[in-house]
């Protein structure tokens, strides 16, 4: 399901696009991201779901951009870091009310009979760059997070890059986990090999700005992109955490401290 890109620092905004039917949207519009922890068990319905319910929750009321993912364990963001236990869905919705309706629609309701265990985000974008299946899904808005924040990175590889690609990931792994202020991070993508993304949640803001600028692997790494020309397309988004609903393990190992904290 994917072996991931670890994270990389925010460049210039760009103009997002509507995704989708054409009809009045809230300009900023509502990001979720949804997490689903399923049994083993169920592992054979799930990678059925996730085939099936793609297309239909790009055609659920409300839906601007959406994608139906798999997920990495966030180990080593490499090809053999595939968590087949954990799926997630990212939707920009048009409004509100339709980002409420998700529940009660099809596709939640799918994955929740299959889930043990399940959290979703509210986010709001805060800057993006680059495109994802060349859309520019996500709207920033002109303000700072106060709070916890989320890194999404999604690159589709070059099939002739991918293995110089995956051997320059370890060392940025090994930072990210020794990072300060890190809450949780795993891989996410749409397809085993070759497109592959990560999500990071971090305390606050300085603390992402902190590993992405300050830790020599990941910055050796951001200075090799250019050159080595590993992604035939890749965005970067950075998420003020708005809301956090359910278990948030889902997430992957949280500290204590943020398990006991209510605030988000």
């Amino acid at each position: 399901m994917t072996g991931a890109k670890p994270p990389e620092p925010a460049g210039p905004a760009e103009p997002a696009e509507p995704v989708g039917p054409a009809g009045p949207v809230d300009p900023e519009g509502v990001t979720t991201l949804y997490v689903w922890r399923v049994p083993g068990r169920a592992v054979p319905r799930a990678l059925a779901r996730l085939a099936t319910d793609r297309l239909r929750l790009r055609a659920a009321p409300g839906v601007r951009f959406a994608k139906l993912l798999g997920t990495g364990r966030g180990t080593t963001f490499g090809p053999g870091d595939v968590d087949p236990t954990r799926y997630a869905a990212l939707v920009v919705w048009r409004d509100p009310a339709a980002a409420r309706g998700f529940a009660a629609g099809p596709v939640g309701r799918g994955w929740a009979r299959l889930a043990t265990a399940a959290v979703g985000l509210e986010l709001r974008p805060l800057s993006s760059r680059g495109r994802w299946s060349g859309h520019r899904p996500f709207r920033p808005a002109a303000r700072a997070a106060d709070g916890p924040v989320l890194a999404l990175t999604r690159a589709r590889l070059r099939p002739t890059r991918a293995v110089r690609f995956w051997r320059a990931v370890p060392p940025v792994a090994a930072e990210l986990h020794a990072a300060p202020g890190l809450l949780a991070a795993f891989g996410v993508g749409e397809a085993p090999l070759g497109w592959q993304g990560t999500v990071s949640l971090w305390r606050t803001a300085a603390d992402l700005t902190g590993f992405a600028y300050r830790q020599p692997g990941h910055r050796a790494a951001i200075t090799r992109t250019p050159a080595e020309d590993w992604y035939a397309e890749e965005l970067f988004a950075r998420f003020a955490v708005l809301r956090v609903d359910g278990d948030r393990t889902v997430l992957g190992p949280l500290p204590e401290q943020e398990r006991r904290d209510p605030g988000t």
